[in-house]
């Protein structure tokens, strides 16, 4: 099983960090986002998504500024 790219674990890090930094838990973010837990929970573990589902829960939490 190839390891995840550094890319990768960045935009999980980065995507994990805004939800800590606006209290959202895995479960509230599905419920924003129409989706459910196990599959918010297993994207973000292994940092296989797309920049389009990024933007969705960053827009979900109310992030509009995103430090990188």
């Amino acid at each position: 099983m190839p390891n995840q790219s550094d890319w990768e674990v960045k935009a999980a890090n980065i995507l994990k960090a805004e939800l800590k930094r606006q209290g959202v838990t895995y479960a509230q973010l599905a419920e924003l986002i129409g989706d459910k837990e196990p599959n918010v929970r297993n994207k973000l573990s292994r940092g296989k998504f797309s920049a389009a589902y990024m933007l969705q829960c960053l827009e979900a939490i109310g992030v509009n500024d995103l430090r990188i």
